[in-house]
């Protein structure tokens, strides 16, 4: 069975779910139905150990490779066969499986402001009752000890975001005309140029997609007792559920997450006093990103890149209800 020939390679929190699903339109792409198997990022079963909600989401890993061969098995003959798995670019160990399995891939990354991103992330996990910290600062201070504790990838708030260091590996494997890399503002500002783009760089035709699915703002709980109760609900019923099927193990914790997410607010913007006192842990690796792409972000270390976003932003002519589902306005 034939690997893949192209991979949505990161980063997480920055449009990857949507490029995948507009991706998935054109007739001459196939997109693997599971958005992320996350087949690279083990050579065998994901780890025991992790962090609050983890066991569930390495349950989800397709790591056999019959299984992985098995998401490609439907692809017309003659389209070209991908996937999309966000932290294929953060996991250097992942960038050298996919060179030994698939050397001649084609990489597609999407940057997003590393704070901007770095506080979506935040966010994404502590609606989801599973992020015990209710500060994003905090959470990012504690990131050093979760990494030694085996915590997943999508903990690591600002690691995730150390796009040179990340890149400056990718490219003593892969040559660079095999890599490409855009903002994800570009998504959001020019998705139709974008899509184009990308498709040119696949080798497929261009003017056959415009647009991308946008989906509901993330809600943001307020912290106080009842996120703190109904958050510790979740975090022990995602522990028991390690011993359930995991459709059981579901069905233990979704209705928890509903409850969390049903008075949520739209996420809240960083404050400058925030991404101040987090700008300076990526400084460094801006100056890496810019000698290894030859372009410009310098705009990441000032107070704010942009507001809105493309995955957790609304359409125009639509505000936000508390329980997270845009209505008319």
């Amino acid at each position: 069975m034939p690997l893949p020939n192209f991979l949505v390679i990161g980063a997480p929190k920055a449009g990857t779910t949507a490029l995948h699903a507009a991706l998935q339109e054109h007739p001459a792409l196939f997109l693997s139905h599971v958005k992320e198997p996350k087949f690279f990022l083990t050579d065998g079963p994901p780890p025991a150990r992790g962090g609050p909600g983890d066991a569930q989401t390495y349950r989800e890993h397709v790591w056999r490779r019959a299984d992985y061969e098995a998401l490609f098995a439907t692809a017309p003959e003659a389209a070209l066969l991908g996937e999309s798995t966000p932290f294929y670019l953060y996991d250097l160990a992942a960038q050298r499986r996919i060179h030994a399995a698939i050397p001649h891939a084609r990489l597609i990354a999407i940057l997003r402001d590393p704070v901007e991103r770095a506080h979506s992330n935040w966010t994404h996990l502590w609606s989801a009752g599973l992020e015990p910290i209710g500060d994003l600062v905090r959470a990012c201070e504690a990131e050093p000890d979760r990494i030694e504790a085996g915590w997943a990838h999508f903990w690591h708030y600002t690691a995730l975001g150390r796009y040179g260091e990340q890149l400056a590996h990718l490219l003593t494997l892969f040559p660079r005309e095999q890599v490409l890399i855009f903002r994800y503002r570009d998504l959001l500002d020019d998705p139709a140029r974008t899509l184009d783009r990308i498709c040119a760089f696949l080798g497929v035709e261009q003017g056959l997609l415009t647009k991308v699915p946008r989906q509901n703002v993330t809600a943001q709980p307020e912290a106080g007792g009842r996120h703190t109760l109904l958050s510790a609900a979740l975090r022990a019923g995602a522990q028991a559920s390690r011993l359930l099927p995991y459709r059981l193990a579901r069905a233990l914790t979704e209705p928890i997450e509903h409850l969390l997410q049903r008075r949520g607010d739209a996420r809240r913007p960083l404050t400058w006093e925030q991404r101040r006192r987090l700008i300076p842990g990526f400084a460094d690796d801006i100056e890496l990103l810019q000698r290894v792409t030859g372009e410009d972000f310098s705009d990441w270390l000032r107070p704010r890149e942009r507001s809105g976003g493309l995955v957790g932003s609304r359409p125009e002519g639509q505000r936000q209800s508390r329980n997270g589902r845009p209505r008319p306005q």
